[in-house]
């Protein structure tokens, strides 16, 4: 079975094509992005192209069994962009797809489709209601995918929690850095709240079970969430404390750490955006029950336990990306003025 994995060179495209490799499919990856991943460049094919040329895309999905639908531009990218790739790109894809007799397009969406919500937790029928371009792009890419659902294909949609694990970087390298380095670290609010995560290789086991399980089971919209979690307090703590240098997550004041750092992202000072700092110090977390029933999808690893491997693997590689820096999850966020506030934890 050949399965086209886009956004391959991502942190969720590459942990998927390894996971999907040992069980012996043929991949191909689709990514703007240059595929540098040694490992496993050699194992599978891949295309250098945007999701947005519809020339790219037709070449791409030419004998594809199976679609899973992993990219994205992320909250940090222009706005344009983020509609173009995320929406844009998402039909264009799954059209071809269709004409295609493609078996299953897996779309991978996120829990930002819910906004800042008013009760926990959330479950798939609740009120959509994105912050910000992300956010209102992925609910419209979700459109896309229902109106093909409706044609008769079968078309699953997943909403994961943020998602770690190997590879992860991106606004997670601020706190491992700061772990690193014997600091405490700021927290928005009491820290008291309960914020699910998500390990990505409990997120591929889920997408693995939408490829083999009966299409009429899994065309379906499911959340997929960390099981078991605690406060954001006690689940970044457990990294600290495996640093070893005794350092404590300090609580600061919400409001007005809040419009400094709106004040910040206007000046363009901080990393940090509308989506991280206003959700930071509420509750975040999701119903599973869907996922466990349909899936049978039963989490392997705590929010703790995801926390650690990711901070592991941020020590066992920091030579290869020390020097890099972006706005994706492949690269640290630079820390601009949150550089300079380090020093006093």
């Amino acid at each position: 079975m050949k399965i086209l994995v886009t956004g391959g060179s991502g942190f969720l495209g590459i942990n998927l094509i390894r996971y999907l490799l040992v069980r012996n499919y043929e991949i191909v990856s689709l990514d703007l992005e240059e595929f540098n991943y040694e490992d496993v460049k050699d194992r599978i094919k891949i295309i250098t192209g945007d999701i947005r040329n519809s020339e790219t895309v037709r070449a791409a999905m030419k004998g594809i069994d199976i679609v899973v639908h992993t990219a994205a531009a992320l909250p940090l990218y222009k706005p344009e962009d983020i509609f173009s790739t995320d929406v844009k790109g998402t039909r264009l894809l799954i059209s071809e797809a269709y004409l295609n007799k493609v078996e299953r397009f897996i779309h991978i969406s996120s829990t930002a489709v819910y906004g800042i919500p008013d009760h926990h937790p959330l479950y798939e029928e609740d009120k959509l209601d994105g912050v910000g371009p992300y956010g209102k792009a992925k609910i419209q890419a979700e459109e896309v995918c229902i109106e093909y659902r409706e044609k008769k294909m079968c078309v699953p949609i997943l909403r994961p929690k943020s998602f770690i694990g190997p590879e992860r970087l991106g606004v997670f390298a601020l706190f491992y850095d700061w772990a690193k380095d014997g600091k405490g670290f700021p927290m928005i609010g009491s820290g008291n709240n309960r914020y699910q995560l998500l390990d990505v290789e409990d997120l591929c086991e889920a997408i693995y079970k939408c490829i083999v399980l009966p299409k009429e089971k899994v065309n379906e919209t499911m959340n997929i969430g960390a099981k078991d979690f605690t406060t954001m307090k006690e689940d970044y703590q457990a990294v600290l404390d495996f640093a070893g240098h005794g350092k404590k997550i300090v609580g600061l004041p919400e409001k007005p750490i809040i419009y400094t750092l709106k004040f910040l992202e206007a000046l363009k000072l901080s990393p940090l955006y509308k989506w991280v700092y206003e959700t930071a110090s509420k509750d975040s977390f999701v119903s599973i029950e869907k996922a466990e029933k349909i899936l049978e999808f039963n989490p392997k690893y705590s929010n703790k336990d995801a926390l650690i491997r990711n901070y592991k693997w941020y020590l066992d590689n920091l030579d290869s990306f020390k020097n890099q820096d972006g706005i994706s999850h492949r690269v640290p966020w630079k820390q601009g003025i949150l550089k300079i506030a380090k020093m006093f934890f």
